[in-house]
């Protein structure tokens, strides 16, 4: 079955995490998915480890781990486009492709040619989407960005985080690169509004991200908190905001999270505890007086879900309609039943590994599936296929361009 975007070539010039991140996501929807790569090195992340691919001997391959989380269903082609030959190679091709992903510095392709002014006045249809840590205008474009930089600058790490007054307080970054992923499906999302337009007047057009626009974008309620206060939101642990009970608590054995959302759920949390008496009390009757009075029902809640470990908490909260679950490590992640019945974990098919295990796609479409068709490729896998289909060139106009270190 053909997937959605199975009409669609994408020229992904982007490494690290955000371009490659969308690169995967229209990959995953049938594109395809031609990643230009420095000759001999390729992207960033393929020296990011230890852990690293193992091959079939049980010995480091060289592509860690990190790599392999955005890089499924593409080609990797090694060009190395500081030279003339290769600009007309990664030219030619954009001038067979519908989209062009790349995270440069602003301004740094243009030396090559490879700018979206250049290239779109020999293929006035490409969609160039153009990534970056500040964007393409404004005091800071020309710096580089990073996601921890941006989560910093970004107001994130000012919301994440304990309190001031608890143990080990202090900004936090989040767990994984949240500023890069997000970035990446708003590529994506820019990407497909672009093909739309172009399907209705066959003009392309330049996408400009930034790292900053979007991680600013993505603070949510949380700026709203502040644009409608005019008060800087504070950090709350794992407490929300604007909703309470609705966090961590301790059991006898480690911790189980609550998420009352309403005050129905909050009289039947109280029933479970044997704390009947709160809803009741004007204190904690709305969630707008459990939010003023945070503290004191957090405290009295603790001091009940501290006598019975988190499987008897998440079992008798669940019976009653109270959303609840563990803190789980990444074992009991993929462990858990629900994962492993959505199939968030997939084997496919490795030159060098044999299988290699892969987190899904979360898209589910009835009519053009996910497929996933490919691993991860190791570097210049399918620079002879390329050249050779794509553009024309015969066999041994390939070996020349190698031994030249072009490809």
């Amino acid at each position: 079955m053909n997937g959605a975007l199975s009409h669609i070539t994408v020229l992904d010039l982007s490494r690290v995490l955000a371009g490659p991140w969308a690169g995967q996501v229209l990959a995953d929807l049938g594109a395809e998915v031609i990643k230009i790569e420095r000759p001999g090195s390729g992207d960033d992340t393929r020296s990011w480890g230890p852990p690293f691919l193992r091959d079939a001997q049980g010995n480091d391959s060289a592509d860690a781990a990190y790599y392999l989380c955005a890089n499924r269903n593409k080609k990797s082609v090694t060009v190395d486009f500081t030279t003339p030959e290769g600009q007309a190679i990664v030219r030619n091709l954009a001038l067979k492709s519908d989209v062009l992903l790349e995270n440069f510095k602003v301004g740094g392709l243009a030396a090559y040619g490879l700018d979206y002014e250049s290239l779109r006045a020999v293929n006035p249809r490409l969609i160039y989407c153009s990534i970056t840590g500040f964007g393409q205008t404004g005091p800071y474009a020309p710096r580089a960005g990073y996601d921890l930089l941006v989560q910093a600058m970004g107001g994130l790490m000012s919301i994440t985080g304990r309190q001031d007054d608890e143990p080990g307080a202090g900004p936090q970054k989040a767990g994984v690169a949240v500023t890069d992923i997000l970035t990446g499906l708003y590529a994506a999302i820019g990407i497909l509004a672009a093909l739309s337009h172009r399907d209705r007047t066959g003009i392309g057009q330049h996408i400009d991200l930034g790292l900053l626009d979007v991680q600013v974008a993505c603070l949510a309620n949380q700026a709203m908190n502040y644009l409608v206060s005019g008060s800087a939101p504070r950090r709350s642990g794992n407490a929300h905001p604007n909703l309470v009970p609705y966090q961590d608590f301790p059991t006898s054995d480690g911790y189980v999270v609550i998420a009352v959302g309403n005050d129905a759920q909050f009289a039947r949390l109280c029933g479970v505890l044997a704390l009947a008496e709160l809803p009741s009390d004007p204190s904690f009757a709305s969630n707008k007086q459990r939010v003023l009075n945070r503290r004191e029902l957090i405290n009295t809640l603790s001091a009940v879900t501290v006598t019975h470990p988190t499987a008897h908490w998440v079992a008798a909260l669940e019976g009653v309609g109270v959303p609840a679950g563990p803190i789980n490590n990444l074992d009991a992640v993929f462990a858990d039943p629900q994962v492993q019945a959505r199939g968030m974990r997939v084997e496919i098919a490795h030159p060098v590994a044999g299988t290699v295990s892969l987190v899904a796609n979360p898209l589910r479409l009835s009519e053009t599936p996910v497929t996933y068709r490919s691993a991860p490729p190791p570097l210049g896998a399918q620079t002879r296929e390329v050249l050779i289909e794509r553009l024309g060139l015969s066999a041994g106009a390939v070996e020349q361009l190698r031994a030249k270190g072009i490809v």
